[in-house]
Parts: structure tokens; C-alpha cells; sequence
């Protein structure tokens, strides 16, 4: 389903009327985030009995892969920003799944799993991957590992182009 903007098909509010809202529906990012949200929600069902949510889960599946991993490197890895990262680390961190070492020399924290972290992590293994069979099989295996490389190149394209200003970025910054 994708939300397309038909000029006339329903009554545009006077203050909205100016606006060309043609091609919205196409928008990369809200259907990227709305195939997300629909995603993620599958995944938080199967870890509610564990008590975390799917980016938690991953989350904790980058700390056990890497640790002791830097919160920045985890970032990286994650593709999520420092701060965001940190307000979910300082929630993990509560719930007592991993642990945030002292700053070292060169400033950085590591990460580990707790105790604590590694059970719920191994708890909740057979429920990922109940769900991501369901969801593999829907779509069908050859689909997926296609898709799933074409998700990683899009990454990496959309990486590059936010690293690299645009035209719009440099005429904004001019006129501020």
C-alpha cells in the first residue's frame, strides 16, 4: 500500500491547499520507516516474554559479536547515532544486561554483556528465529538474501550521500 497523493480525492484543508504534495508518496524514507515499523513490530512480539524489544535485541547481538566493543564502534556498526545509541544503552544498562566500563585512556567506554545479558540474549534466540523463519519463509529465501543485499548497499549509498552536502544543504547553510 503505498500513500499516494491524488489531487481531488479528498477535500485538502484551506491551509494546505498550497501545497504540492505530488511524489510524497514515493518518499524513500517514509516507506523504508513504514516497512520498518511493520517489521519491528513482528520482531517485539516474539521478545516481549523476554523483556526487550527488537532493537534492543540487536543491540545486544552487537555487544556479544564484538565485546568489549567502544559505544562508537558500536554506532558504526549499528548505524545508529551516539546519542540515540546511549539514552538505549543507559536503559540495558538498568535492566542490568550489559555493563558500561570506566572511560580508558584514550576516552572511550566499552561495552560487555552482563551475566544477566548473555541468559536473556540466549533466551531469546529461539524466539528470533521462530520469527525470522516465519518471515523468510513468507517472502522466500532466494528473495530475501537478494533484498537483504540490496538493504545493505542502500545503506551504504544513503551513507555516502548524508557524508556528501547537496545543493539544498549548501544553499540552507548560505542563507543562515
Amino acid at each position: 500500500m503505498y500513500i499516494q497523493v491524488k489531487i481531488g480525492a479528498f477535500p485538502v484543508p484551506p491551509r494546505l491547499s498550497e501545497l504540492n504534495l505530488n511524489g510524497t508518496g514515493s518518499c524513500a524514507s517514509f516507506n523504508f520507516r513504514r516497512a520498518a515499523r511493520a517489521v519491528t513490530s513482528l520482531y517485539d512480539r516474539a521478545f516481549e516474554p523476554f523483556g526487550i524489544r527488537s532493537t534492543q535485541f540487536s543491540i545486544l547481538v552487537g555487544i556479544a559479536k564484538t565485546q568489549p566493543t567502544s559505544i562508537s564502534a558500536l554506532s558504526d556498526l549499528l548505524v545508529i547515532d551516539r546519542t540515540t545509541l546511549t539514552r538505549s544503552l543507559r536503559l540495558l544498562e538498568k535492566q542490568g544486561l550489559l555493563s558500561v566500563s570506566d572511560r580508558s585512556t584514550k576516552r572511550q567506554r566499552f561495552l560487555t554483556l552482563t551475566p544477566k545479558g548473555t541468559r536473556t540474549l540466549a533466551a531469546s534466540l529461539p524466539a528470533w528465529r521462530k520469527a525470522q523463519d516465519r518471515f523468510v519463509q513468507s517472502l522466500g529465501a532466494d528473495y530475501w538474501i537478494n533484498f537483504r543485499d540490496q538493504l545493505e548497499k542502500l545503506a551504504h549509498i544513503a551513507l555516502s550521500l548524508e557524508d556528501s552536502p547537496t545543493e539544498v544543504q549548501s544553499a540552507a547553510i548560505a542563507t543562515h
